[in-house]
């Protein structure tokens, strides 16, 4: 009868069994190699800069409109309750000033301060007028920080009090007026039977972009 063969025993290993919640914890703590790295944080604009660099880009289209504004036409106005020609044509050379005052002041009172219009007589006084006002701007505008636009601004008569905004909103309000009052202008040039420059584009008389 033949004997039967004796199976070599196994080897036993001298590595230690590593428990596997073990594995599961270095595999967290290892780091991948495929890991991403952080997104750059992004920096928000600052709002001074946005407020400058819109100033610049509106005065542009403000002066084309101001420098053809006709002299001999001061006195004239489409109903009898719109303003003459040469009071709108200066106030939209002066609106700029509202950004410094908005900077400078906390508030604008009719009943301490009366304004009484400088009008403008010729186009080299109402393009002086605008010059004047943008270089305040954007004087005051420079000299500020951001902060400064969340502080309130008020515009009252005496105790009547009108509105209280941010001098940040009292400075987007005083942009707004600027465009609304050149587009004004221009229906007066129109009625007049100027030519019209393009103000955000082409017009109907300059074709240019």
């Amino acid at each position: 009868m033949k004997k039967a063969k004796k199976t070599p025993a196994k080897k036993k290993s001298s590595k230690k069994a590593v428990p596997v919640k073990a594995t599961k914890k270095a595999a967290k703590k290892a780091p991948s190699k495929a890991a991403k790295k952080p997104a750059p944080k992004v920096t928000p604009k600052s709002m001074i800069n946005m407020f400058l660099k819109e100033m610049e880009q509106e005065a542009t289209t403000t002066r084309k409109f101001l420098q053809i504004v006709p002299e001999d036409k001061w006195n004239w106005k489409p109903h009898e309750k719109s303003m003459t020609l040469q009071r709108l044509a200066t106030h939209v050379a002066e609106l700029p000033s509202w950004a410094s005052m908005a900077i400078n002041t906390d508030e604008l009172d009719f009943e301490a301060s009366k304004y009484i219009p400088n009008l403008a007589k010729t186009n080299a006084e109402l393009l002086a007028v605008l010059d004047k006002s943008l270089a305040d701007a954007k004087a005051s505008l420079k000299k500020a920080s951001d902060d400064i636009l969340s502080r309130t601004w008020v515009m009252r008569s005496g105790k009547t009090i009108f509105s209280k905004s941010t001098k940040g909103d009292v400075i987007r309000m005083a942009y707004c007026q600027i465009v609304h009052h050149r587009a004004q202008l221009g229906v007066y040039l129109r009625l007049l039977n100027i030519p019209i420059p393009g103000s955000y584009g082409p017009s109907a008389d300059d074709t240019r972009f």
